[in-house]
């Protein structure tokens, strides 16, 4: 992945956010996964089972209703593995129960050996696709995108967040390194009524550094937001403001349009899919959902195998 804050994630087909985005951070997350499953022995319960010579076709279905993520990880897996993939939904796929996902075929000691840990991938990524969808739907026809956050398991945040995007939500930042966030903790080591000018401060060292994919600042009351709204403009391109009510978010965007229309507002903290809509039809142009990564049940997809003795010609 390029640590890089000059492209647009948000821009990019879903083949190529993961190629750019995540397939380097996936080969990686591939190779440790297949490592603490075979530990060097390989599948031993198979070698002593199974025939090895016998050929097997293995099919994935879903067993609910969501959008599919993670088959790209499970080329690279069937790649590795010697083994030959058919995809019959592709990542971004909205799939009711029974539809079939993949098909894969190959001796049957090694789809035995790789089974779980290619549904381990696609359950994961499948259930941050599901419930990206979920709230991305729930905010349908208004101005508000849904977007992720860093609440990503370590190691597997790129590829978390190529799921987001096949289900429908925005990318935020990727990390630290992309994009400047001044959040609360930050603002603590400001002393009292240097808000605007520390950020401003900010701001100016920032547009320094180059590559820098936007510039926000967090602020939990109306007149924190005041205080950046009369900041020059291009200080900031985003103001979040966290843990504010419908009504209070709804003043917020009143107060933007008629002093700083160019800066941008973005909702968070606890939102959930029964309050997201209320939320967005206050104005907001996006609301960053930290439970599409960290709190997302896996869709629960089944892999099931059947003899077929010799390979297909």
């Amino acid at each position: 992945m390029a640590a890089t804050g000059n492209i647009d994630w948000n821009a990019l087909a879903l083949p190529e956010l993961f190629d750019r985005l995540a397939r380097g951070d996936a080969q990686i997350a591939v190779t440790r996964a297949l490592a603490e499953d075979l530990g060097g022995r390989g599948d031993i319960t198979s070698q002593v089972s199974v025939d090895a010579s016998a050929y097997g076709r293995a099919t994935i279905q879903s067993r609910g209703d969501g959008v599919i993520a993670g088959l790209r990880v499970a080329e690279i897996i069937a790649e590795r593995a010697g083994l030959s993939l058919e995809i019959h939904a592709d990542d971004g796929t909205r799939v009711a129960r029974g539809a079939r996902v993949a098909t894969l075929e190959g001796a049957w000691q090694t789809l035995l050996a790789h089974e779980r840990t290619v549904l381990n991938f696609l359950t994961l990524l499948s259930g941050n696709a599901t419930l990206s969808a979920r709230f991305s739907d729930a905010v349908h026809g208004t101005r508000a995108a849904i977007c992720d956050t860093r609440k990503t398991l370590p190691g597997l945040r790129t590829l978390q967040k190529y799921a987001t995007r096949c289900g429908g939500a925005q990318l935020h930042r990727i990390g630290l390194f992309d994009a400047v966030l001044l959040k609360d903790n930050h603002l603590g080591a400001f002393a009292a009524g240097t808000l605007g000018p520390r950020v401003l401060e900010a701001s100016r060292r920032a547009r320094t550094l180059g590559s820098v994919a936007f510039i926000e600042c967090e602020v939990d009351s109306l007149s924190q937001l005041d205080e950046l709204l009369a900041l020059p403009a291009g200080t900031l391109d985003w103001v979040l403001l966290d843990n504010m009510d419908p009504a209070t978010l709804a003043d917020a965007v009143r107060r933007r349009d008629a002093r700083a229309p160019s800066v941008r507002l973005e909702a968070s903290g606890g939102v959930r899919l029964d309050t997201v809509r209320a939320i967005a039809d206050s104005g907001v142009d996006r609301i960053s959902v930290g439970a599409i990564t960290h709190s997302a049940p896996a869709l629960d997809l089944g892999l099931d195998l059947d003899r077929v003795g010799a390979p297909r010609p």
